[in-house]
């Protein structure tokens, strides 16, 4: 008999990273491996796009000295020796003016705090930084914890609008794993013998990572069915399970993985319980609309802006070309305004132009010298379901990545339960994904867990 007729036949729905490192490590375990993806090419919130004559990330990213996954999975793609290391500095816009935070000393200096209140915010980063057993803050609210180490003060004018910002009025269930997440990773990167954050990019960007990981794909023989929306899936009498997708012939294999995100996994039509379905629907997300400008002159030379300020309709300026050089950029300034909402929010259905108005309105206020003929390019990406709000008691209620039905296994960023949602972490989560895949499909059948 054919030797590769006793392969495992697997498939990965989802072509983000997640969905990539997957069947790249399901390949190399020696399986037969079919990747679908629903857009065109692969990299999911990780793809890029044409800005003008610009081709860059759809959404921004940074890699950190401590991710130490990424950075792995970037070494093996021969990628890692072509990241550039950069210093990054950071501004903080509060009381309709723009201050710098970059430095102990502009720390110290920080108008809006007094020097007790500082003391107390740097305590709150050095206690979140220095915890190692995350587990026990899942029961409790993030604003109590903050109020108990920063004080009402600090509270109300700084980590209030910040949680606003980023997770709206969800912020009252989430717990206070997720402010450790986000200090932990940012003060990680300072734990690597530098004692500053460098911030690394690689010329190209996502884009050229992207371009060399399918090459990798297509060496490892995973087929990849790009531009297929996956609609049903099925168990054949033979227990096997069949997949049926837009404009593509049907695939029968013996386990299936789904990597979307939970409600969208929700919709496949599969032999899922009602109870199940239920649990994958439950999961609140924020969803973030994210424009992508580009400039003829920079902002504020601060690669992040942290904003306070709720009549700002963005939470934060993202200027990428204060992080790499213009030279890929043609010379210009590339800026990203995130906005974090909910997954149901009328935002969504804002036109484009309805978006840029309010956005570079807002512009205009924060910075002075901003003239709209600076204004290129404008863009806007809209993803319902980014973020998996992390609310109390999180990681005890997700649904299992195991199902009721025989094969199929759903594993998302839902499962990222110590540490924020990000490429590294990403990797993460499909590298241990891939170990526990690696149990003979006997014992996988009747495994029932969740990854925490």
């Amino acid at each position: 008999m054919n030797q590769s007729k006793l392969k495992e036949r697997w498939a990965v729905v989802g072509g983000g990273f997640l969905g990539m490192t997957l069947a790249l490590r399901l390949a190399q375990q020696g399986k037969t491996v079919t990747l679908y993806e629903a857009a065109a090419s692969l990299g999911g919130l990780a793809s890029a796009w044409q800005l003008g004559d610009v081709v860059w990330d759809r959404h921004y990213h940074v890699t950190l000295l401590s991710d130490i996954h990424l950075r792995s999975l970037l070494r093996e793609l021969r990628l890692e020796e072509s990241i550039r290391w950069e210093k990054a500095r950071t501004g903080f816009y509060i009381d309709s003016q723009l201050h710098s935070m970059s430095s102990t000393l502009e720390f110290l200096r920080f108008p809006p705090l007094t020097f007790i209140n500082k003391i107390r915010l740097a305590a709150t980063i050095l206690r979140a930084a220095g915890i190692k057993n995350w587990k026990p803050l899942e029961t409790i609210p993030v604003q109590k914890w903050l109020e108990r180490w920063s004080g009402r003060t600090v509270v109300e004018r700084i980590w209030l609008p910040l949680l606003r910002a980023k997770l709206g009025e969800s912020y009252h269930d989430t717990s206070a794993a997720f402010i450790w997440a986000t200090i932990a990773r940012m003060y990680a990167a300072r734990r690597t013998g530098t004692k500053t954050e460098l911030f690394g990019y690689l010329p190209g960007g996502y884009a050229r990572i992207i371009q060399v990981f399918d090459e990798v794909l297509r060496k490892e023989k995973i087929e990849l069915r790009l531009g297929q929306v996956v609609e049903e899936i099925t168990s054949t009498r033979l227990g096997q399970l069949r997949i049926e997708s837009a404009n593509s012939r049907s695939g029968i294999y013996d386990n299936v993985v789904v990597t979307t995100a939970a409600p969208l996994a929700a919709r496949i039509r599969s032999p899922l319980t009602k109870e199940e379905k239920n649990h994958l629907t439950c999961l609140r997300y924020q969803g973030i609309i994210c424009a992508s400008l580009l400039l003829r002159q920079p902002l504020a030379d601060f690669y992040i802006t942290n904003i306070t300020d709720d009549r700002i309709p963005y939470t934060a300026v993202i200027e990428m070309s204060s992080l790499v050089d213009r030279k890929y950029f043609g010379g210009k300034a590339l800026v990203y305004l995130p906005k974090y909402v909910s997954s149901d929010s009328e935002m969504f259905s804002l036109a484009d132009d309805q978006i840029e108005e309010r956005f570079v309105a807002a512009l205009e206020r924060m910075y002075p010298r901003f003239r709209r003929e600076d204004l290129l390019c404008f863009q806007v990406s809209r993803v319902k379901y980014l973020l998996p709000i992390p609310v109390l008691n999180y990681s005890r209620n997700l649904p299992a990545v195991s199902t009721s039905v025989p094969g199929l296994y759903i594993l998302n960023s839902a499962h990222i339960v110590n540490g924020t949602l990000n490429i590294n972490e990403t990797v993460r989560l499909a590298e241990s994904g891939a170990r526990r895949f690696a149990t003979p499909a006997l014992s996988l059948r009747t495994l029932d867990y969740a990854f925490a």
